[in-house]
């Protein structure tokens, strides 16, 4: 399992998270709540050229917003942090972009 997590600096954690799962929810397994939050993407997610399997999990704090990705194969990992990323700067972007340092 290849993973990577990133404390995204962000007093409005609770509000991306959110967003960004009633986004996805029309057409990805979403769990969520104003604090937690876990996505799946089954390898089928994105179409035939969707690298992998794997889950993205939330946690809104008060002044961050942590974001881990699982994924099934580095290229995958790759491919989830750019999705995640980019939905994140989209809905936040008073701000945006917001800063992603994946470790």
């Amino acid at each position: 399992m290849n993973e990577s997590v990133s404390n995204v600096p962000t007093a409005n954690g609770s509000r991306y998270l959110q967003q960004l799962c009633k986004h996805w929810e029309h057409s990805l397994k979403v769990e969520f709540t104003p604090e937690r939050a876990t996505i799946h993407f089954p390898r089928d997610a994105r179409g035939a050229d969707w690298p992998g399997d794997g889950l993205v999990f939330m946690t809104a704090r008060p002044e961050t917003l942590e974001v881990r990705i699982e994924a099934s194969s580095a290229e995958h990992l790759t491919a989830l942090q750019g999705a995640v990323a980019r939905h994140l700067d989209r809905f936040a972007f008073r701000e945006a972009p917001l800063t992603f340092e994946w470790h």
